[in-house]
């Protein structure tokens, strides 16, 4: 699978361009703020409806213009796929597939399998639960078409119910039947998408932890743990015995939207005890592990963003992930960086037909 060719109309900084890239190898270079990483998650709404950088479409709209439209020619399975991301000010997103709109969103989700390692990534260590737990959902959700279903309507379901809360402690009133219901469908929706985490926890901890072994070339040992409420008693036993105290908090404090996944070298946390190039090499295994994770569930290889590495990483780590080119197992990649001269230095060395765009 490969992304052939992209078209792009008041995208960000871009009025109108059109790129063809490489089956293989495609690098983006120039100075900062000429569009590198716009053209990345161009290619990253393609695949997942949004953008990686900014989620929200409307400012993904170049200034002064009242639409953006990125249009995409894709490989699939040998079939031709024609994929249109669009939206103008004032209405929704829109998602085609060979001209065909989706009437749902999260249908589209799947068909292109992405992974992308960024800068951005050091979020996942040093931020909140919700950036690990959208880590987590992303990379099960590309596979599982059901996974997001259950998801999309757990995350309604609880939304209603902590609305419920909040209407109970402002009219100073309570109604258990409704509470019950929400409960009911809370577990309904919840139950599986926890047996479906700790089955990816125990297929994806190995794979991370090989990645990392590769990568790092260390003795440390590093762990990748999921916690969650629902390992310690009955779900709908917990919504039931936390009535009082969610009252009070006026939202729901037990279920799988408190789930996280806790970090570990040595058996400490690696956001507090981990060096710089501990943390890096953590985060690249991080992606990789979820490459190698996507590409098993999906039976299709991921496309492979690499944002900006060159500046972020270590020579001798950049110079790993690129060596992985080198493998079958890998299908496209896309590079962007400032140096074109240390970008085509490095790509050389794959000796894999490579395609180079100076942005300006």
């Amino acid at each position: 699978m490969y992304l052939k060719k992209i078209a792009l109309v008041n995208y960000k900084n871009f009025e109108s361009e059109t790129f063809e890239f490489n089956a293989k190898i495609n690098c983006f270079v120039g100075d900062n703020g000429v569009g590198k990483t716009n053209a990345l998650d161009a290619i990253y709404q393609l695949a997942f409806t949004k953008g990686y950088f900014n989620s929200i479409a409307v400012q993904n709209i170049q200034h002064d213009k009242d639409f953006f439209l990125i249009e995409g020619v894709f490989n699939i399975k040998d079939k031709e796929e024609l994929i249109n991301c669009s939206i103008k000010k004032g209405l929704k997103k829109v998602i085609k597939r060979n001209g065909k709109e989706y009437e749902k969103l999260s249908e589209h989700i799947g068909l292109i399998p992405l992974v992308i390692i960024s800068p951005n990534d050091t979020n996942l260590i040093v931020e909140g639960s919700i950036i690990r737990r959208k880590f987590m959902d992303s990379v099960i959700a590309q596979s599982d078409k059901a996974y997001l279903q259950h998801l999309i309507a757990y995350n309604k379901v609880l939304s209603q119910r902590n609305s419920l809360l909040k209407y109970f402690a402002l009219n100073h009133t309570f109604d258990a039947l409704n509470i019950e219901i929400y409960n009911r469908q809370l577990v309904e929706f919840g139950m599986p998408i926890y047996k479906k985490r700790k089955i990816f926890f125990e297929k994806f901890t190995p794979i991370f932890k090989e990645r990392y072994q590769h990568i790092s070339n260390a003795d440390e040992k590093v762990d990748f743990l999921y916690k969650t409420q629902l390992d310690n008693a009955d779900f709908e036993e917990q919504l039931i015995n936390s009535l009082d105290k969610d009252r009070l908090l006026q939202y729901t404090s037990v279920g799988i939207h408190r789930d996280d996944l806790l970090y570990t070298i040595d058996g400490y946390p690696i956001k507090k005890f981990g060096s710089q190039g501990q943390q890096k090499s953590y985060l690249v295994a991080l992606k990789l592990a979820e490459f190698d994770f996507v590409k098993m569930q999906s039976k299709l290889t991921p496309i492979l963003l690499l944002d900006d590495i060159f500046d972020k990483l270590d020579e001798k780590r950049v110079a790993q992930i690129i060596e992985l080119v080198n493998d079958n197992n890998f299908g496209q990649l896309f590079i962007t960086d400032t140096h074109s001269e240390r970008t085509e230095k490095v790509i050389k060395k794959t000796k894999q037909p490579y395609k180079m765009f100076v942005l300006q």
